[in-house]
């Protein structure tokens, strides 16, 4: 009997022995400590990966190259039978103003690109007026632009005044503006609506 017994404690240990272990119990302060690490983590390297904002320099403008000055050649004498005064013309329009004429094709400086937007319901005529620039640059030019059409021209840098024909059959009509300003490379709009003309920067 005693055996049974021995023999019976012997197995009731070994099977205490396997039953299961106890679970283990999690720290929520080191979760939490954990947590807090890794979202510091995230947070410096996202920080690291923004790139650093580095300001652009301008772009130097060369400077105006002074235009040759003339030289005067000699006059004929002429007898007082011969000196009857004459008119003629002077080039560059009315009052000799060198301004009132088409702007050349290759004019002086640096250029923009101006982009010029009929908003009107008929085809445009449309004049831009270039004031003249630090280079001596100055004049006009004209484009036909078609109903709801656009069209990129290049064009010198500077201050403009716009003067529009609306060639509407029914209703023609004139808009016109100035003191616009185009002062970099980029693409400048023209807008020409029924009632004004607008300059947005790009």
């Amino acid at each position: 009997m005693k055996r049974i017994l021995f023999i019976a404690a012997i197995l009731a240990l070994a099977l205490s022995a396997c039953g299961a272990q106890a679970t283990p119990t999690i720290d929520p302060v080191q979760v939490q400590a954990s947590a807090i690490a890794a979202a510091n983590t995230m947070v410096a390297q996202t920080q690291a990966a923004i790139p650093t904002a580095t300001p652009i320099p301008p772009t130097p403008i060369p400077s105006p190259t002074a235009l040759p000055s003339p030289t005067p050649i000699p006059l004929p004498t002429l007898s007082a039978v011969q000196a009857s005064p004459t008119v003629k013309a002077t080039s560059g329009g009315t009052g000799g103003d060198p301004c009132n004429a088409p702007l050349a094709s290759n004019a002086a400086g640096p250029t923009t690109t101006l982009k010029i937007q009929n908003a009107t319901k008929a085809n445009i005529t449309i004049s831009l007026y270039l004031n003249k620039t630090a280079f001596g640059e100055c004049g006009y030019r004209a484009f036909q632009v078609e109903k709801n059409g656009a069209v990129v021209v290049e064009m010198p840098q500077g201050c403009y005044s716009a003067y529009a024909w609306i060639n509407d059959p029914k209703k023609p009509a004139t808009v016109s503006g100035g003191g616009y300003c185009v002062n970099n490379p980029d693409k400048w709009t023209f807008t020409v609506s029924a009632d004004l003309i607008k300059l947005s920067p790009p």
